[in-house]
Order: structure tokens, then C-alpha cells, then sequence
């Protein structure tokens, strides 16, 4: 595949992956939802957290378990879309909402999320420091989902959460008449069409199921040749098939949840929008590597990391983890008060970070942190 079919496939996946998860597959899981009458918090850590995080789930599946070209999945290119997901969603999702509008958040669930997630990174590097995943870290990661869900149960039951009730939304229309705007319209103007033939689950409940179905079939499908126009567009540079997945894979798989939670900060609600990053980082981590690892391990034995993409994925989780006590730490200075300063801060060290992903300097970065902790 030639690189600029590759970009363009990209780019054509994650249009597709966006418009089905925000217009379609959201809307089944919130019918779903209700139905079962889950208390919000559960909810959005379990059905709309799958939501947003199919993208994910789908490529690491499709990273481990479809051959290319006669050759065996990369399993790098699996955990390094969802770790690298993982740090998009810490410093680009929340520190995009916090750019459009100043936000004063509830510090409880933070707090909360914040020790879940921390743990699940912690579990993350313990599980690949040996640069292998194997049936018992497999059922560890979905053990330890469990056990969040059971905490996040207890914390709604003891807490005096409501139960899940139907709440109007805004729809949030984004009107432009640039001409860039102009032209992505006029070219996506076929593929728009054919996703509006899907009934809409929140006007027509009884198609909430075909619609689910319907949705996630989409999305796998999107996902694999996103990995193959990804794995290409690697193999033509000669780039690590790791790095492409950390920045390239990880940000357009997570554009859903930048978009959402843009949304929801436009609506004032900006403790929803770093509430459902945090939580859906931990799915990520826990379901979205968790269940494939452990499907792939049950049939198929051991997942080995390549030696040349370990390095680089663990760097990456550990430069995660210190990104998770940095953007605690400084809403904590801030009396979690954000804005515009502080979504800036997080959006340029992202940019940082992708810069040390193609310059091979995550490692260094990685002994500089452990180093100025005392751990190296």
C-alpha cells in the first residue's frame, strides 16, 4: 500500500469510527442502559466506556488475531494503540475541554478514578516488564475490572446516586462555512448518506439491538484496515510499528472521546468530560488489552512483545503513569479550577511526547523520570 493511500485510509477510518460511535453506537448503549437501569457512574464506566473505547478493543484484537499477508499479528501494535490512547486521553481530552471553557470540578470522583486508574497502570507495567503477557495477567486485568466495577457499584449505592434516568440533551450542532469545512462536507457527503440509512436507536428504541450489532460491525471493520494502512505506512518509513501505533493509531482511535468531551464542556459540564477520560482509560487498560490478551493466551499461549517495540511501550506506560500525577497534582494546585492555561500546558506536552516518540528519545525521558524519583 502506497503512503498516501495509507494516510488517506487512515484518515477515511477515522472518519467512519467517529461518525458511528457519536451518532449510532452511543445512542444504543444509552437505550441499554436504561433498560437495565444501571446508576449513571456503572453505566459510564461500563456500557458507554465500550462505547467509546470499541475503536481500541477492535484493533487490539485485530492487531493479535488477523494474519497480514500470510505473517502473525503484532502484538506491539495492539498495546501500543491502547497505551498511547491512553496518554492522548490524559492530556489531549482533558486538556482540550479545558481549553474551550473554564471548568470547576467535583474533586471526589477525580480522586476516586485517579487511585482505580493508577493501579491499572501499575498492574500494566508489572504484567510487561518481562516484555510478555500470558493467561493469568490476562485474567488479572479482567479480574481487576471486576473488582472497579464493584467499587464503582458501592460508591453509587453509598453515595446516594441516583439511578440511571433519561435526561435531555443539548445537540450540540458545530455550523461552519470555511472553505476547508466546505470541502470535507462535499467529500464525506456519500459516506454521511449511507450512515444516515441507520435508524436512529434514540428516536426509534426498537432498533436499539440491530443497531448495536450494526454499529460494532462498522467499527471492526473500519479497525483492521486502519492497522493495515498503519502497519504499511511503518514499514515504508521505517518506523517502528510501536511508535505509529502510540501517536497515529492512538489519537485517531480516541477522536470519539475528544469530541464528546468537547461537547459536553460546550454544555458546562466539564467534570463529565475528565470524568469520562480517567474512566475510560481504565477501561482501556483493563478490558479493551485485558480481554484480548486474554482470549489470544486461552488459544493460543503467551503473547511475546518484540524486543524493539517493549522498550518503547514501556516508556510510554511510564511516562503515562508520571502524566497522571502531574494532571492530578496541578488540579490539586489549582483547587480544581481549570482552564485555558492548564488545557494548554497538557496539549503542549503531548506534543512533547510525540516528538520524543519519533526522535527514539522515550527512553531517555523514561530514566530522567525514574532517575529524578529514585526508582532508576
Amino acid at each position: 500500500m502506497e503512503p498516501i493511500v495509507s494516510v488517506l485510509v487512515l484518515l477515511f477510518t477515522f472518519y467512519i469510527m467517529t461518525e458511528v460511535v457519536d451518532k449510532h453506537f452511543i445512542k444504543s448503549l444509552d437505550n441499554i442502559a436504561e433498560w437495565l437501569k444501571l446508576p449513571p457512574s456503572v453505566a459510564g464506566a461500563t456500557l458507554l466506556a465500550f462505547g467509546t473505547s470499541a475503536p481500541e478493543i477492535s484493533t487490539a484484537l485485530i492487531a493479535l488475531f488477523v494474519t497480514r499477508g500470510g505473517e502473525p499479528g503484532n502484538p506491539a501494535t495492539g498495546i501500543g494503540a491502547i497505551v498511547g490512547s491512553a496518554i492522548f486521553q490524559m492530556l489531549v481530552v482533558i486538556g482540550f475541554p479545558a481549553m474551550i471553557r473554564a471548568s470547576k470540578l467535583d474533586w471526589k470522583p477525580i480522586v476516586r478514578d485517579g487511585v482505580s486508574y493508577a493501579l491499572s497502570i501499575v498492574m500494566l507495567l508489572f504484567f510487561i516488564a518481562d516484555g510478555k503477557l500470558t493467561l493469568y495477567e490476562g485474567i488479572g486485568f479482567v479480574v481487576g475490572y471486576v473488582v472497579y466495577l464493584l467499587v464503582m457499584y458501592f460508591w453509587a449505592k453509598y453515595s446516594g446516586e441516583e439511578m440511571f434516568a433519561e435526561e435531555e440533551e443539548p445537540e450540540i450542532e458545530i455550523e461552519s462555512t470555511n472553505p476547508v469545512m466546505k470541502v470535507i462536507n462535499f467529500v464525506t457527503f456519500p459516506f454521511r448518506w449511507i450512515l444516515s440509512l441507520i435508524p436512529d436507536a434514540q428516536e426509534k428504541p426498537q432498533w436499539t439491538v440491530p443497531v448495536f450489532i450494526l454499529s460494532l460491525a462498522i467499527i471492526g471493520y473500519a479497525c483492521y484496515w486502519m492497522v493495515i494502512a498503519a502497519e504499511a505506512l511503518a514499514g515504508h518509513y521505517g518506523i517502528a510499528p510501536a511508535i505509529i501505533a502510540l501517536t497515529i493509531l492512538a489519537g485517531g482511535s480516541s477522536v470519539p472521546e475528544m469530541i464528546s468531551s468537547a461537547i459536553v464542556a460546550r454544555q458546562g459540564r466539564g467534570d463529565m468530560a475528565i470524568a469520562n477520560a480517567v474512566g475510560s482509560n481504565i477501561f482501556d487498560i483493563l478490558m479493551s488489552l485485558g480481554f484480548p490478551v486474554l482470549l489470544f493466551t486461552i488459544m493460543q499461549g503467551d503473547i511475546i512483545i518484540p524486543a524493539a517495540d517493549a522498550e518503547n511501550i514501556n516508556s510510554s506506560v511510564t511516562l503515562l503513569f508520571a502524566s497522571l500525577f502531574l494532571v492530578i497534582g496541578l488540579m490539586a494546585v489549582l483547587k480544581f479550577k481549570v482552564g485555558k492555561a492548564f488545557g494548554a500546558f497538557l496539549m503542549i506536552l503531548y506534543c512533547g511526547y510525540v516528538w520524543a516518540a519519533y526522535a527514539n528519545q522515550l527512553g531517555a525521558i523514561n530514566q530522567w523520570i525514574l532517575g529524578t524519583l529514585g526508582l532508576s
